[in-house]
């Protein structure tokens, strides 16, 4: 933003604070199985949830992304997604072991935080554990409550799309025939979800005319 005075300057303001403990994981895909307390893993809900409800103009994940990338990454699935979450939220937008520390909770690296899909955090963590089934498991019967719900479903595809584009990079390429199963999961023919289904209903709508 502009300075006083009409001053075209850009200002930028860092705040630093001092973390205990070190990052549970030295890289974004977890290799090995986390050790974290029943307390470690409700302060992480309390946060997700109190930054939920943060209200901000800033942007994590983009519609216009969603509405390019989704179709593109999830064609293998055989049949359309929708492109439009069930609701929007804030989320810190970069949520995984290796911004997480322990055995005291920070979460660190705050820089691209922004509205997301809502249950975003929780299913950017999901994926990143994938690797690591046991931990998996940890993460969505401890994020349940998000991740079953329609937002976090539909939360999760958007991450598997982001980290299967990614792959193209060379990037998270071991997490890819776990991305491929878990949205197949999330995704399957027996889902009713209104949402899910209004997408084939106009597609057989189309066919008829």
């Amino acid at each position: 933003m502009g300075g006083p005075g009409g001053d075209p300057s850009g200002y930028r303001a860092e705040l630093h604070d001092y973390v205990a403990g070190g990052a549970v994981s030295a890289a974004p895909v977890l290799t090995e199985a986390t050790r974290l307390t029943a307390t470690w893993w409700s302060g992480l809900r309390t946060a997700i949830g109190g930054l939920s409800a943060v209200r901000t103009e800033r942007t994590a994940v983009r519609q216009a992304y969603l509405d390019r990338a989704m179709p593109k990454y999830l064609a293998f699935l055989g049949r359309p997604v929708p492109t439009v979450p069930p609701a929007w939220s804030t989320a810190h937008g970069d949520l995984h072991c290796s911004n997480l520390t322990g055995p005291q909770l920070s979460i660190l690296d705050w820089e691209g935080w922004g509205m997301a899909p809502a249950g975003y955090d929780a299913a950017l963590l999901h994926a990143y554990s994938l690797a690591v089934p046991e931990t998996a498991e940890r993460v969505r019967r401890e994020l349940s409550d998000i991740l079953a719900s329609e937002a976090g479903r539909f939360a999760e595809l958007v991450v598997i799309t982001e980290l299967l584009q990614s792959a193209e990079r060379a990037d998270n390429r071991e997490l890819v025939s776990a991305l491929l199963e878990r949205a197949g999961e999330v995704s399957g023919p027996h889902r009713s979800d209104a949402a899910w289904q209004r997408p084939l209903l106009s597609r057989k709508v189309t066919c008829a005319h």
